[in-house]
């Protein structure tokens, strides 16, 4: 009998590690908090949003991200915050994501009503009512549903993005925007080891998102180095809209342990920096640090092919190479509503067009878990992430496939006929 993929991919547990909250609404949800807001949105349609601002196909990133000007309008208060985030949490849940990491950055949300600390409290209380709900439905050998909160730092913004940036824009007239947008993403980084450390939530790592060229992650060391100094994980945008040395630039300068994106590793024809002599080599040599450094990438396929549309097609993807590198990947969304997609739909990609084997499923399906920010003790993560392999096995049993056997070396695909 051949092998029914969708049927495995939907049992399968699964972690996404990079998705944005602000882009993971429910289309209902969405035109529902405008309407009891007063938000005007270009369509009061699921149908019609779909074919004015999320759409299946992008013509560049700034058409791609115009979509979170809509979305953040209505995450402006507490309730807002929390459904949304508790919907999220059952939307990943019914498709067999037991483990999801969401980010989101704060100071979008924060404004005469909301500091960081309540918008931060208000997602929590969204997603750990999920937690709750939906452990009590659980059988014994399945792993819990469980989430950790990353906040996002943004390279840059102007006093458009949200009435803290303006605030702040405006209280420093004269300072750098580039100084400026330093010193944002340090008192973020302050807050979210608060709300660690003091609050209870959750909070799990440290990111940074938005515009890379002209906006280098060293604006943000400060920062960061606040992070590490205080054991919360970090993550970095790097390698989506520029070249390797950006990647480089966030695990040397910034401490990155995972990259977003990372995109554009193998890619030497994109690399500026002119005190690179040798770019091919030099990428070559990053991916071999990266390999042994256990650097994982959080890969995001059909967002990257829909803001780099020059990518064409996904077997054109770096996904391949990552693997061929023995690069740590981990596959993940980025954005559910605005790439029209899902953590399943994504495994399916990689199954069909990098033609994955039992293996390299297997062993993607569980870097998703070892490498994630778990928020408990290493010896917690190291009982969930055996809980995860044995669930994942099993599965995989039932589905008549074993990563230790000849046929796990086979593409999936093949088995599927």
């Amino acid at each position: 009998m051949a092998l029914d993929l969708d049927s495995l991919l939907s049992a399968l547990p699964k972690t996404d590690l990079h998705v944005h909250l602000d882009g993971s609404l429910r289309l209902g949800t969405l035109i529902d908090l405008a309407q009891t807001r007063g938000v005007v949105l270009p369509s009061t349609t699921p149908e019609g949003l779909c074919e004015t601002v999320f759409k299946e196909h992008y013509a560049d990133l700034p058409e791609y991200l115009a979509g979170f000007a809509w979305t953040c309008a209505v995450m402006q208060d507490a309730e807002a915050l929390e459904r949304v985030a508790y919907e999220f949490a059952l939307d990943n849940w019914s498709e067999g994501v037991r483990y999801v990491e969401v980010r989101f950055a704060p100071q979008l949300h924060q404004n005469d009503r909301l500091n960081t600390r309540a918008v931060l409290q208000a997602v929590n209380a969204g997603l750990a009512r999920a937690q709750r709900e939906l452990s009590a439905a659980l059988r014994p050998e399945e792993p819990e549903f469980r989430y950790g909160i990353i906040v996002c730092a943004l390279r840059m913004f102007t006093e458009h993005f949200s009435v803290y940036y303006r605030q702040l824009l405006r209280a420093l007239p004269s300072a750098p925007r580039r100084k400026v947008a330093g010193l944002a993403s340090l008192e973020l980084a302050r807050e979210a080891v608060w709300a660690r450390d003091e609050a209870g939530i959750p909070v799990v790592g440290f990111d940074l998102a938005g515009q890379e060229d002209g906006y280098p992650a060293l604006d943000h060391q400060e920062a960061y180095a606040f992070a590490h100094a205080n054991f919360l994980h970090k993550t970095v945008h790097a390698g989506e809209a520029y070249g390797a040395e950006s990647i480089f630039q966030a695990i040397t300068a910034l401490h990155a342990d995972r990259i977003g994106h990372g995109y554009l590793l193998f890619s030497p024809e994109r690399i500026q920096d002119a005190r690179i002599p040798d770019p091919a080599r030099y990428t070559q040599r990053l991916a071999e640090y990266i390999a042994d450094r256990r650097v994982t990438v959080e890969v995001c396929i059909t967002s990257n092919l829909q803001t780099n549309p020059s990518i064409g097609t996904v077997e054109a993807h770096a996904v391949r190479k990552m693997l061929d590198r023995r690069i740590s990947v981990a596959i993940c969304t980025d954005n559910r509503l605005v790439s029209h997609t899902t953590v399943s739909r994504e495994v399916g990609l990689a199954v069909r067009h990098a033609r994955l084997t039992t293996r390299e499923l297997r062993d993607i399906v569980i870097h998703g878990f070892k490498r994630s920010f778990y928020p408990g003790s290493y010896a917690e993560k190291r009982r969930y992430v055996r809980k995860v392999i044995n669930h994942c096995d099993a599965v995989l049993a039932a589905h008549g496939l074993y990563a230790d056997r000849p046929d796990g070396a086979r593409p999936l695909v093949e088995l599927a006929g």
